[in-house]
């Protein structure tokens, strides 16, 4: 995975852009970026000291906000495949999250990349299940699923 590759969120239009977890232009932002590897969307994180729950370990929640920003933008691309359609191409799929589920395995250490590795387990309508991991040193500390639900056409034209 190229760095200068696009990723499903850079595909986002720009008022759709904003999300902290995954938002491009969100200055303050975590800025999440999801790839296809085969049927797998990945993603790495490098935690900064500030993410820190207590010492040496990641925060639960931002970690269930990775597990979140990297699922809706799976289930967007995954619907993008289902459809036969370029990322991108109008209209836009956009995602929100209808349901997030967390299990904690491990304690997430700090200061190393993160590898987030999500499946698409259901795609249904407007509704797309991805259930997702988060490896560290390569042992699974988080695993997640996320309901995502596709945002109606109503909010797409009024944004």
């Amino acid at each position: 995975m190229n760095p200068h590759d696009k990723a499903f969120q850079d595909y986002y239009p720009d008022h759709f852009a904003q999300c902290y977890g995954c938002g491009r232009l969100n200055v303050h932002g975590l800025h999440i970026r999801s790839f296809w590897d085969g049927d797998e969307a990945v993603c790495t994180f490098e935690t900064k000291p500030y993410h820190t729950a207590i010492p040496g370990y990641v925060y639960g929640g931002l970690l269930a906000s990775l597990i979140d920003c990297h699922c809706t933008g799976t289930a967007s691309a995954a619907a993008y495949r289902a459809e036969g359609r370029e990322m991108g191409s109008d209209p836009p799929l956009r995602f929100v999250t209808a349901s997030l589920h967390v299990d904690y395995l491990l304690p997430t250490p700090i200061g190393v990349p993160l590898d987030l590795r999500a499946r698409v387990k259901e795609i249904k309508g407007r509704k797309v299940v991805v259930t997702a991991t988060i490896m560290a040193e390569g042992k699974p500390c988080v695993r997640g699923e996320v309901v995502a639900v596709q945002v109606p056409d109503r909010l797409v034209k009024e944004s």
